[in-house]
């Protein structure tokens, strides 16, 4: 059971970001899945929640000040978490991960999410 992220790397100012999750040995049914980030110096425990995924009903929360800039969304198998972000800026540097856990969708306690894939580096140049 582990999550693999995909989709990082160098990427440009003003562009737009397109990040998977996918599910191996599982699938996310009754799972919410959340992509946090942690940024340069911060240790795990800042992560910050990004935005999160219901895979039951699709709910989604995103990062209030990320909203406009980000969606998520879920593949109907039920395999593969989407992030997408535009409008890039430098601040948006960060190893991005993606998380899942059945009891709680949250971006602001990083404890409920049980499953954490490896992390996927995001630099954005200026």
């Amino acid at each position: 059971v582990q999550l693999v992220e995909s989709g990082g790397g160098l990427q440009q100012a003003g562009g737009t970001l397109r990040l998977s999750c996918a599910a191996s040995g599982f699938t996310f049914e009754d799972y919410d899945i959340g992509w946090f980030r942690q940024a340069p110096g911060q240790e795990p425990y800042e992560r910050v929640g990004v935005a999160c995924i219901s895979s039951d009903d699709g709910e989604t929360h995103v990062l209030d000040d990320l909203k406009g800039r980000v969606t998520i969304s879920i593949d109907s198998a039920k395999t593969t978490v989407v992030l997408e972000m535009n409008s890039l800026k430098p601040e948006d540097t960060a190893v991005y991960y993606c998380a899942a856990d059945r009891a709680t969708m949250t971006l602001y306690f990083l404890a409920p999410y049980d499953i954490w894939g490896q992390g996927t580096q995001v630099t954005v140049s200026s």
